[in-house]
């Protein structure tokens, strides 16, 4: 029998070669392609558990050749604080689409922080004003880091405020973030305070509870809504939902996941009053941003489309450059 190899990747390649702009352009191409029919609709199964929770994402993509991959993830927000271990742990396996030979398997951490960040991205680029200079980011850990980073590339940001439940954390973050972007990124105490003199609003907390209602938001802002990727987790009031154009990235998993779950479940919206997926706008079927005072809301559970074109762009990259270990899994 003939013998088989698949490509490891460990965190330490995964940060090496996969870069964010790299990620925003395949995450873009990702959700073209969606928008243009050209791929299927991406799966997901969820499963909880004790202090969290795991969840499976597949997808197909046809780029330069047919891939698949399938991504296992471990989401426990208290991991920190109980083990020392990070919230999220997982691996992603991607296969030849054409004969379902496994490719490789590669960390999942840093590719779903840096394909979350890359989303955001791709949506500000077609939903927020394009003379967006005031950000907030709501939730300062490393997915905040990323986010912030992301929205750097595709709107000239020239203030942020930082807001966490942690004001130590906030303050880490306004420091490091100020020095590696070179603007002025100022820790808050106050949220909807900033909010209120932000054009572009981020958040990305494991809040079960809204963070954000109509009052604290002003005409013309985009937001970001990238932490409630379970039934459980809510971060924007239902009455915020209604009176915004809503963005998904994927509508069936929104609706049972995302912050339009919870404005469904309340009963203010329906399914018809989702403007579109992000996909559709991006292949220009729907239009983005059509006036200078719509709120705009962009509901980010996170499709599995977007890992199969960031992990998809690191295989081939470590194959080109040999990185990683050659592992033997038939004889």
């Amino acid at each position: 029998m003939r013998s088989e190899k698949i490509l490891y990747l460990a965190p330490r390649e995964v940060q090496s070669l996969l870069t964010l702009d790299e990620c925003i352009a395949a995450v873009e191409r990702a959700f073209r392609l969606y928008g243009e029919g050209m791929a299927a609709p991406p799966a997901v199964f969820s499963m909880h558990s004790s202090g969290g929770g795991f969840h499976i994402k597949a997808g197909l993509l046809d780029l330069d050749r047919r891939y698949f991959a399938a991504k296992i993830n471990g989401n426990f927000p208290e991991n920190n604080a109980r083990f020392g271990l990070p919230t999220i742990q997982g691996v992603i396996v991607l296969c030849d689409a054409e004969n379902g030979t496994p490719l490789a398997v590669m960390d999942s951490r840093d590719i779903t922080s840096l394909r979350t960040g890359a989303a955001t991205a791709v949506a500000a680029k077609y939903l927020a004003r394009p003379d967006s200079r005031i950000a907030t980011v709501c939730g300062c850990g490393n997915q905040g880091r990323v986010q912030l980073k992301a929205l750097s590339r595709v709107r000239q940001l020239q203030a942020v405020f930082a807001y966490d439940k942690s004001a130590e954390q906030a303050q880490r973050f306004a420091d490091e973030l100020a020095a590696d972007l070179r603007i002025s990124v100022t820790s808050v105490l106050d949220l909807a305070s900033a909010v209120q003199q932000s054009d572009i609003c981020v958040t990305c907390t494991t809040s079960q509870q809204p963070l954000l209602g109509l009052g604290d938001i002003r005409a013309g802002t985009f937001i970001a809504a990238v932490g409630a990727d379970n039934p459980q987790k809510q971060e924007l009031h239902p009455s915020l939902m209604a009176t915004s154009k809503i963005v998904v990235d994927i509508l069936d998993q929104c609706a049972v996941m995302g912050d339009l779950h919870h404005a469904l479940h309340a009963g203010v919206v329906t399914r018809t009053d989702v403007h579109a997926e992000l996909g559709e706008v991006v292949a220009g079927k729907k239009p983005g941003r059509e006036s200078q005072e719509e709120i705009i809301i962009f509901d980010s559970t996170g499709m599995a489309l977007q890992d199969v074109a960031a992990a998809a762009i690191l295989y081939e990259k470590a194959e080109r450059v040999g990185s990683g270990v050659r592992l033997n899994l038939a004889a």
